[in-house]
């Protein structure tokens, strides 16, 4: 029997929270492991239970979903962290991707997306709602200095000219398929070279290669 998905829910909603707790009891992969109402709450709950996923909401009293994020995922074995707020709060994404979360849902998708949001970081991947990857991008442009000299990305010591261009790729949004098709090569050469990037630049999941994608003046 597969392992259920022990998820932690913190938002200072009580409704919220009610919400998706009566979501999840129907659903025989997802447990609600514990839930909470503030950041701090969060840090406690996470070190004390350790789940699998932490569902956490970003304005909340005291310590903010971005701070707990970014203690939360600190260290090996660390819970992933999924980010579910409101399309006013999307000013956060960036902040909310720097400090280690490995996706980042609003509250008005539908139930069903959310569960098979915290299947796929629960997996491994990372996810981005559609409707806020715009707002991501235009932060990462607004940034006011650019991170590359004449040319030449910061931070990518190691990695190959082909994985320079995967990586590029990887931060314009290009799946694996797509990125295959576009150099010309295997789905699975562009899997192996996406791997070998993520263990190069230790980098958790694809939303860190995004972001040093950008950082690194690949992406411009």
């Amino acid at each position: 029997m597969t392992p259920r998905i022990r998820v932690l829910l913190v938002d200072d909603q009580p409704l919220v929270r009610a919400g998706l707790r009566v979501l999840m009891a129907d659903t025989p992969d997802i447990e609600v492991a514990g839930e909470a109402g503030t950041g701090t709450e969060a840090v406690a709950l996470a070190r004390e239970l350790g789940p699998d996923v932490v569902v956490m909401d970003v304005r909340m009293p005291g310590m903010d979903g971005i701070e707990a994020t970014r203690i939360v995922t600190a260290g090996p074995g660390a819970p992933r962290v999924l980010v579910l707020t409101t399309f006013d709060d999307d000013e956060y994404v960036y902040g909310a991707l720097r400090s280690g979360a490995s996706g980042f849902l609003v509250k008005d998708m539908a139930l069903d997306d959310i569960l098979s949001a915290i299947r796929v970081v629960a997996a491994g991947d990372a996810l981005i709602a559609p409707g806020v990857t715009r707002r991501l991008i235009e932060e990462f442009a607004a940034r006011p200095e650019p991170r590359a000299v004449r040319g030449v990305p910061r931070g990518l010591d190691g990695v190959t000219g082909r994985e320079r261009e995967v990586l590029t790729l990887v931060g314009r949004g290009l799946s694996n398929g797509e990125i295959a098709e576009r150099l010309h090569i295997s789905a699975a050469t562009a899997k192996a070279h996406v791997a070998r990037l993520f263990s190069k630049l230790d980098a958790r999941d694809r939303v860190q290669l995004v972001i040093l994608a950008y950082d690194s003046g690949l992406v411009p």
